[in-house]
């Protein structure tokens, strides 16, 4: 067995991680927030978003829940400095690429939407894809366990 020598942290891993931990408890509280919506709440929609509402599938609801729950916990991985997180990371990012795929392509919200709509979806991308690179590079410098 080898045993590698862990090292000290840089301080802004734990800056940039305690921003993306906070990120994903954002996501976690849409995540409730859209399964938790009541009748009443989707009818102050517009008719075209209580259609797109009534429309998204269980495996994107599914995947939606795998990219908050598995970001959030696997920041938390990552700030304890443990290899797991990087693997629930890629884990989250399977999910947010599930998602954004019936967002982005399979659904209606950017003809209802607009272009604009595009945007937050392509941040949480790049944000997950950021996670993954940071636990990577931690990992390579011995931070992890």
């Amino acid at each position: 067995m080898v045993v590698r020598k862990r090292k000290k942290v840089e301080r802004w891993y734990y800056i940039i991680l305690s921003i993306a931990l906070l990120w994903n408890l954002l996501g976690v509280s849409a995540f409730v927030m859209q399964i938790m919506m009541t009748p009443e709440a989707t009818a102050n929609l517009s008719p075209a978003e209580q259609e797109l509402y009534a429309n998204i599938p269980m495996w994107s609801t599914v995947a939606f829940g795998v990219a908050v729950l598995g970001g959030t916990l696997g920041c938390i991985g990552l700030l304890l400095r443990k290899q797991w997180g990087l693997i629930v990371l890629w884990l989250s990012l399977l999910g947010v690429l599930t998602q954004m795929t019936h967002v982005l392509l399979l659904s209606d919200v950017l003809k209802v939407s607009g272009p604009g709509a595009a945007v937050m979806p392509i941040l949480i991308t790049v944000v997950a894809v950021a996670l993954i690179i940071i636990g990577r590079n931690a990992n390579t410098r011995h931070w992890l366990d």
